[in-house]
């Protein structure tokens, strides 16, 4: 920091502020500053700096999966918008396991995070213990959990799907199906599928036509091996909702492979928004979850209770509101 100070004509001290955008520096001596660092290749120890200042600078963020593309987009929202407050993410997945989440909980919170993010609102016992005492902003998202152990952004997925089915009534679907959500890793497919066996239960239908697609994440080969199954044991089902747009484009593959036309003979709905829902042909009728609004909204929070820009006060929770996106695959003629 010597050397760079002496290169750039200005103090140790100011290189310090400079590295850490403190306001005090004009933007031509931080240009100038920063330009002597590269010369000399010098890179700033953030660690000895967050020593001094109790401050680590990142934010923990744990999801179930890294190749979901809607938790993707999550994070994707959350590390550039906390970016701009000089905050990184630390990232850890699950595997959809909670006693893996116990274990990253543990570990992060070691590293003295300044926030932690979490996807979901069932954890167990221990874990709900780690975050009640570990004394920063916890907030839970992608839910909206019955006991929150802090702050929520999120929406109920049931809630969602009721929306869907309350859709497809309306449009005059009698005979629905569902498809996946049964396993206890993957809380919020169960919620679907309750939303789904519920809204079907209030209209007086048949809450039967539920296919189990295995473990999550359901991939588009055990969505179209499903839908076999679907069609094997309910022939005459009129349309089938699946818990992910991924399942559900292998549930339409399969319908192709058997020369069942798309909706006219069986209409298919999913969930989430991927962008293979809005490219296959017909294009598939979805959910769309907010993933990244989800992301942006909880940097935002986060943001505003580390700044300390106001009081913490009590916990806050951001209901986030999916849309339903009707589209080619359960259009009725």
């Amino acid at each position: 920091m010597k050397d760079v100070a002496e290169a750039a004509g200005v103090s140790p001290m100011t290189v310090s502020r400079a590295f850490k955008r403190d306001a005090s520096v004009s933007a031509e001596t931080r240009e100038k500053i920063l330009k002597a660092a590269d010369e000399l290749g010098y890179v700033f120890d953030a660690t000895a700096s967050n020593l001094r200042s109790q401050r680590t600078g990142f934010v923990a963020a744990i999801i179930p999966s890294i190749n979901n593309a809607n938790f993707a987009d999550t994070v994707r929202a959350l590390s550039a918008c906390l970016s701009e407050h000089d905050l990184q993410i630390l990232l850890g997945y699950t595997d959809y396991q909670i006693e893996e989440e116990e274990r990253l909980i543990s570990q992060m919170l070691r590293r003295r995070p300044e926030a932690i993010v979490l996807t979901g609102g069932k954890h167990t016992e221990r874990a709900r213990d780690l975050l009640s005492n570990a004394g920063i902003p916890v907030i839970e998202t992608w839910d909206l959990p019955e006991r929150p152990i802090g702050h929520v952004v999120g929406f109920s997925n049931a809630a969602a799907m009721k929306d869907m089915v309350d859709r497809l009534v309306a449009d005059g679907y009698r005979r629905i199906g569902f498809i996946g959500g049964d396993d206890k890793g993957d809380t919020r497919g169960a919620d679907r599928r309750r939303g789904v066996v519920s809204a079907l239960g209030a209209h007086g239908l048949d809450t039967t036509r539920l296919i189990a697609a295995g473990a999550p994440p359901i991939s588009m080969r055990e969505g179209a091996r499903a839908m076999a199954r679907m069609l094997e044991h309910y022939p005459d089902t009129e349309v089938v909702i699946c818990v992910s747009d991924l399942s559900a484009y292998g549930a339409l593959t399969e319908c192709q492979r058997r020369g069942l036309r798309v909706p006219d003979d069986i209409a298919i709905v999913g969930f989430g928004n991927y962008e293979i829902s809005d490219v296959s042909v017909p294009t598939i009728s979805t959910i769309d979850a907010c993933s990244a609004e989800i992301g942006r909204v909880t940097a935002e929070l986060i943001a505003e209770l580390v700044d300390g820009a106001k009081p913490a006060g009590k916990a806050r929770v951001i209901p986030v509101h999916p849309k339903l996106l009707l589209r080619e695959s359960s259009a009725r003629r």
